[in-house]
């Protein structure tokens, strides 16, 4: 086992599922970082009691009680798994310490981040936000796309089971459509994007589906492009295994709406490319099904192993 002093110490900040899960996936897996605090503001939580449990020191005064704790000075990344009002306090009180922070929330302070597609412009950044579980299902498909061809529209369904959305989750759905719509423009490299969010309350619970829409040029190279999605598909399901393919990429010419006439195509045709990803969760701490939580907290923590292993290394 790794000596301690080989990796960075790490806080996560909020107590709930997705808290307790990147705890859970940092002391399991992590390489490079320790897992050194756990903040939450409910005593009776059951993170803080599996936290105190697995001998992590524990504080349920929330960013003040981390200040206070002893842990606090060694810190140097933490990870944000609260709310988007929380986080700007927590964000002001930790980059006066120079803490970096993780950012699971809506907020989006700080720039959007997919680990597959561009951790490494940010890897000094103060502050990263994870966007949302359909962004970071789905944004590295339509990069797979734009490296290829120019992407003049995508959209993309995220269809989740009904119990893996908490009142967070159904409270920001007006956050989730905007935030992923901007981050499949800015990082996903779309003209325009637009991302749809589906609660499915089948019984029992369905694994989370993406479905992923890109319009391109009718001439696009489409061998070039079912390589670049593969090869994709590989590279997130290093770091989320029960991230995969459902079936063959599909490819229909079609035409062109009014708004996209004369892009490049004199016959007013375009190529619409259709991706449909699966994603099975790795049951660490949430189910299974739960494939859009265990996506946000898999890509939190390869985001940290990354930044902390680009320190570590320096």
């Amino acid at each position: 086992m790794m000596k301690d002093n080989a990796r960075i110490p790490v806080a996560v900040i909020g107590s709930g599922n997705i808290g307790t899960d990147l705890m859970i996936k940092i002391l399991r897996h992590a390489k490079h970082l320790r897992m050194s605090a756990m903040v939450g503001i409910d005593p009776a939580s059951d993170g803080l009691a599996r936290a105190g449990r697995l001998d992590v020191a524990t504080t349920a005064e929330g960013i003040d009680g981390l200040v206070a704790m002893p842990q606090f000075k060694d810190i140097k990344i933490a990870f944000d798994a609260t709310s988007a009002g929380a986080h700007h306090r927590h964000f002001d009180v930790l980059a006066k310490h120079g803490v970096t922070v993780i950012d699971l929330t809506p907020a989006a302070i700080g720039p959007f981040v997919v680990p597959v597609v561009n951790l490494d412009e940010h890897l000094d950044a103060p502050n990263i936000n994870m966007v949302t579980c359909g962004g970071q299902a789905t944004i590295p498909i339509v990069k797979a796309v734009s490296r290829v061809a120019p992407v003049h529209y995508a959209e993309i369904v995220a269809s989740i089971s009904s119990r893996s959305a908490g009142p967070g989750t159904r409270a920001n759905i007006d956050e989730f459509t905007e935030t992923t719509s901007r981050a499949i423009e800015t990082v996903g490299g779309a003209k325009i994007g637009k991302a749809i969010i589906v609660l499915n309350p089948a019984e029992p619970p369905l694994m989370m589906r993406d479905t992923v829409y890109c319009l391109v040029d009718e001439d696009a190279d489409r061998e070039m492009i079912d390589a670049s999605v593969h090869t994709t598909v590989k590279d997130v399901a290093a770091y989320v295994p029960g991230y995969r393919l459902k079936q063959a990429v599909q490819f229909d010419r079609v035409p062109l709406p009014t708004q996209f006439a004369g892009v490049r195509q004199a016959q007013g045709f375009g190529l619409k490319v259709s991706v449909f990803i699966e994603v099975e969760g790795a049951a660490h701490y949430l189910p299974s099904y739960a494939g859009n939580l265990d996506i946000m907290t898999s890509a939190a923590v390869r985001a940290a192993e990354h930044i902390a292993a680009t320190r570590l290394a320096a």
